[in-house]
């Protein structure tokens, strides 16, 4: 299943652009959510519309509006006209969502992780069991992934090594 339609692309900080400055975690929100060095805009003026995400994100209009269905997204403010607003936690939010989909962590538990975070402090354990049985399934897929890149790299080497043999024969 396809959740991500595109990458997650970080906005590069530029001169006109205000430095995020450092904070501390706050009630509710996860030290995993760390967010870029910048954000488009600075906190209190960061309202930003569905196709703006979509353009900072890479994701889909349709992804974003299911995120927030299934419940993957928490709420997201509305305008007077019921149009979604987004802000700087928002993008946050999408980043390490985007990374946790890289993990291959299932979207059920990308769901459950997000509800226990809403929850709050009392399920940072079960938060915790959840983010390092999703390390452990990494930690498996990246040695399989050594193990066929080791594959390849003999494959290659054998074909290198015959195109050359005809070589030193006729030399």
């Amino acid at each position: 299943m396809t959740v991500i339609d595109g990458t997650s692309r970080s906005i590069p900080a530029t001169s006109t652009q205000p430095q995020r400055q450092p904070q501390r975690p706050t009630s509710g929100v996860d030290a995993c959510t760390a967010a870029p060095e910048a954000h488009p805009r600075p906190a209190g003026k960061d309202s930003y519309t569905i196709s703006e995400v979509v353009a900072f994100t890479g994701l889909t209009a349709h992804t974003l509006r299911w995120y927030e269905r299934i419940g993957l997204m928490p709420h997201v403010d509305r305008s007077h006209t019921g149009q979604r607003r987004f802000s700087n936690r928002d993008l946050d939010w999408l980043v390490f969502v985007g990374k946790l989909r890289l993990t291959g962590m299932p979207v059920a538990d990308m769901v459950r992780y997000a509800e226990l975070l809403r929850v709050g402090e009392s399920t940072f354990e079960e938060r915790q069991e959840l983010l390092e049985s999703t390390r452990r399934d990494v930690i498996t897929r990246i040695a399989e992934l050594h193990d066929t890149l080791a594959v390849l790299d003999h494959k290659i080497e054998y074909y290198a090594g015959a195109r050359r043999a005809p070589e030193r024969h006729s030399a």
